[in-house]
């Protein structure tokens, strides 16, 4: 397997395969070679006694107390055991290990003056599978994620705890099994692997990564209903689309066209009614807003996995450390809380498209979806989990951004929150997931109670017959929540959008 080069170009597939495929990462020569010039500048701060904030001054409030050359090393340690006092269950391996990658990404630019010892040490953790054991709660998101990064800096030192190979244990044991020993850290060091966006920026690539699929998901979805509900097509015409000049709107489109080309069950104004209700006709206008947003988002995102957010931030050029506020993380924090705005919505619309094909005054089809009502209960319970995490969702669209709490004794007085941010539209990632997995379920059970003998379209065809392959058309009661868990996982690991792209090409 390739080994992902590491010198301030990461891609999102890049923190993907590292994240989540268990590609191995490599630091090419030439950034050592910048690293050097720029640690080299820290050590002179030291050695000459140079008033710079995190290298010879305490942190935060304690900028202004002056620390002596021969403290340097203890007040980098000091800075790790005090900081790592995060709450909560710990994060997944996935996000961590796309937090280690892309914090050591952002040392390797070259402007934070970290040793070749240090970020080794890093890159051997990674690539080692050592993997810090991480609280999920505690960071403000400015200065940076310091929490879970002095929790991922401590496992450097052989301190608190990490997972080898999935066991939990000792990160001192950890790091014995993986033939790794524990490093000191000098001056700078701490600070310099702590301060920065990359716990939330973490969440923020993979979070990314899945909305960009869930968004195609919810075209399938939508266009399965169709099929179920002998839609009209006509609202879908590009030049409605284009007379609104939104790009993500006439996308939306073509991806419902594309999805829908072929299928005998569609109809055009006027053969059975004249229009559909909004969450069927008004798809595009629903569904292309999300992708707007997230082509907003994706570009923060994108630009802030190969940033330099460290403070003080390293010049060499001028042999010059300069204290800015590149850890403050707000740009992730708002783009975040509008990502969670936008998936929401794509669970809003589906669930009330799933209430129109379990409602028989709405869908004309057996009432839940099933044979024998009465008896059998259909899928009358799975539009209440839809509705349940729709629910959740708006609760948790909420901005974070907006909630600013002063810390550092005033000295830091406007914080991003980001992380709060981040671990929401996680949340919200999943919850979308399931409500797109019933109505796939759904959509699909009630194609099956329509005319078997006038075909889908190419894209909807393929989506059905991925569905049908994991779960069978239900003709009386059973255990619903595996089928909904079997449509889930087809979302997630592609399978139900790479038969769809097979079959129809790219979606938009």
């Amino acid at each position: 397997m390739t080994k992902i080069l590491v010198n301030g170009n990461l891609t999102l597939s890049d923190i993907v395969n590292v994240a989540r495929n268990g590609c191995k990462a490599e630091i090419p020569a030439e950034v050592y070679q910048r690293m050097a010039v720029s640690r080299n500048l820290v050590d002179d701060c030291v050695r000459e006694a140079r008033v710079v904030y995190g290298i010879t001054t305490g942190f935060g409030k304690f900028s202004d107390v002056s620390i002596a050359e021969e403290d340097s090393k203890k007040l980098q340690k000091n800075l790790i055991m005090s900081h790592a006092c995060g709450v909560g269950e710990p994060l997944l391996p996935e996000t961590v290990r796309a937090m280690m990658l892309l914090r050591i990404n952002s040392l390797s630019v070259g402007n934070s003056g970290i040793s070749r010892n240090t970020i080794d040490a890093l890159l051997a953790l990674l690539n080692s599978d050592v993997i810090p054991y991480v609280p999920s709660k505690g960071s403000l998101g400015a200065s940076g994620d310091l929490v879970p990064l002095a929790h991922m800096t401590l496992t450097l030192l052989g301190m608190g705890d990490a997972f080898y190979k999935g066991k939990k244990m000792t990160a001192k044991k950890a790091l014995a099994l993986a033939g790794l020993s524990p490093i000191e850290l000098t001056a700078k060091e701490g600070l310099a692997l702590i301060n920065g966006t990359q716990a939330m920026n973490s969440f923020a690539t993979l979070n990314v990564v899945d909305a960009e699929r869930l968004n195609k998901i919810a075209d399938i979805c939508s266009a399965l209903t169709m099929e179920a509900q002998r839609a009209v097509t006509d609202p879908f015409d590009p030049r409605i689309q284009e007379l609104r000049r939104q790009q993500g709107q006439i996308d939306t489109a073509k991806n419902l066209l594309t999805l829908l080309n072929e299928s005998e069950r569609i109809t055009r104004q006027g053969e059975i009614r004249v229009q559909d209700a909004y969450t069927i006709r008004c798809v595009p206008q629903i569904h292309g807003p999300s992708k707007d947003a997230l082509s907003y988002v994706k570009g923060v995102v994108e630009r802030e996995i190969n940033a330099v957010t460290d403070n003080p931030v390293i010049f060499p050029e001028t042999d010059q450390a300069i204290s800015g506020g590149n850890f403050h993380g707000q740009c992730l924090a708002m783009a975040l809380d509008f990502l969670a705005i936008s998936l929401s919505e794509l669970a809003n619309v589906s669930e009330r498209r799933i209430e129109r094909l379990v409602n028989p005054q709405l869908s004309g089809l057996p009432a839940f979806l099933v044979k024998k009502g009465g008896l059998n209960s259909g899928f009358m319970i799975p539009q209440y989990v839809a509705a349940s995490l729709v629910n959740e969702n708006k609760v948790l669209s909420h901005p974070a951004c907006v909630d600013s709490i002063t810390s550092s004794a005033n000295q830091e007085d406007h914080v991003s929150m980001g992380m709060t941010a981040a671990r929401k539209a996680k949340t919200i990632v999943d919850n979308v997931t399931n409500v797109l997995a019933i109505e796939l379920l759904v959509a699909c059970q009630a194609i099956d109670f329509g005319d078997k003998t006038k075909k889908l379209g190419k894209g909807t065809a393929a989506a059905y017959e991925t569905v049908r392959n994991a779960v069978t058309f239900m003709n009386k009661d059973r255990f619903i929540a595996p089928d909904i868990a079997k449509c889930a996982e087809l979302i997630r690991n592609g399978n139900i959008l790479n038969a769809v792209e097979n079959a129809v090409g790219k979606l938009l």
